[in-house]
């Protein structure tokens, strides 16, 4: 069933009209009178509606009920992904929605080759957020994630180490494997952290240890930067039931 996100206060009302860039996807879905559809306000409330009206510039909506999502997996995990090269982000924003991923945030470390200024950024995030719409619609999501960038290594640091499971990928890592973290019960939120092309310097994953991360291997062979964040979540949604 086609998928459309509307703001809170429109998903409030009992009859409802897409306009613009959503009646242009509507169109080219071939929506017709009586065809069903779900509307969500992108924060994990939905309602399923009726097509009333098809008209040229816009699609009528009669809203049949109201319900919480239930796409939405029962972990919030969090991707922390240092800059990379070129477009890499946008496709591990895109994957990371459609695998389940709660937020997607950017941060910079000493080994980026990406260092983009505040202005650039801002353009940027505006891209990347709407990658995450994008995909969140594509496939079936009751939010959209949100993707955040933050201006220091120890920021990011901080600001996963809020998580219940917080876990910083390391190439050099023997012991530790994700398994291992992961069989531990009565975590809620996890954070996945992973450095750019290069790698962390050994000094950024002290200063992880430090922060209280736990440092973890994704096994004996080296994933690219892109590669290596979808991975880690693709395990986490497999050991909690999602797959």
């Amino acid at each position: 069933m086609a998928r459309f996100f509307v703001s809170k206060e429109e998903l409030e009302q009992d009859f409802i009209v897409l306009t613009g860039q959503q009646a242009e996807h509507a169109k080219v879905l071939r929506l017709k009178n009586g065809e069903e559809v779900y509307l969500c306000d992108g924060e994990g409330q939905q309602c399923r509606c009726t097509v009333s009206d098809v008209s040229p510039g816009q699609i009528s909506l009669v809203v049949r009920d109201r319900q919480c999502a239930d796409t939405e997996a029962k972990v919030r995990v969090s991707v922390y992904m240092a800059f990379p090269k070129a477009d890499k982000l946008e496709h591990v924003i895109q994957k990371a929605t459609e695998l389940g991923a709660y937020e997607i945030v950017a941060f910079p470390s000493g080994r980026c080759i990406s260092k983009p200024d505040e202005k650039s950024l801002k353009k940027k995030l505006e891209r990347w957020q709407k990658i995450a719409a994008s995909a969140a619609e594509q496939s079936g999501r009751g939010i959209v994630p949100k993707v955040i960038t933050v201006d220091s290594y120890q920021a990011a640091l901080d600001r996963a180490a809020q998580a219940d499971l917080p876990i910083l990928f390391y190439e050099n890592e023997r012991a530790v494997t994700l398994r291992m973290a992961v069989e531990e019960k009565g975590f809620e939120t996890v954070s996945l952290m992973t450095g750019p092309e290069g790698g962390l310097e050994p000094r950024e994953v002290e200063q992880a240890k430090l922060a209280g991360l736990r440092i973890c291997t994704l096994g004996s062979r080296i994933l690219r930067c892109e590669t290596a964040p979808l991975c880690a979540l693709s395990a986490v949604m497999y050991a909690t039931g999602e797959f």
